[in-house]
């Protein structure tokens, strides 16, 4: 009985490019797989020179982009899972005193300092 070394066909990106509209990654097997731009709100806000700056990580199981802190791995690009932004201070400050403007956190329930 034979066995296959764990990992063996892992798919492995060889080379990666960053366009102005896609993220193309070559694979060791010979496939080419893109994925828009838009799927990496930190690439996709970056400069030409943070965008060509990355290395490959593992042993192409990822690229990591340290000018923008961005990780993509392969199985990330196979599945198409694009990165979600996080929500911005204002809607989270929105939402979390119920459509008020006022960035300070509520004190509901706290007591004033005048001890009432």
């Amino acid at each position: 009985m034979s066995t296959v070394a764990s990992g063996g066909n892992d798919p492995r990106i060889q080379r990666v490019r960053v366009t102005k509209d896609q993220i193309v990654a070559d694979l060791v097997d010979g496939r080419v797989i893109s994925v828009p731009l838009a799927w990496s709100w930190r690439l996709s806000e970056a400069t030409p020179a943070q965008r060509a700056n990355f290395r490959l990580i593992g042993t192409g199981q990822g690229v990591h982009w340290p000018d923008v802190d961005e990780d993509i791995s392969v199985e990330g690009l196979l599945h198409g899972t694009p990165a979600r932004r996080p929500r911005s201070r204002a809607a989270m400050v929105k939402v979390g005193t119920q459509g008020s403007a006022d960035p300070r956190p509520s004190r509901r329930g706290q007591r004033c300092k005048t001890g009432r």
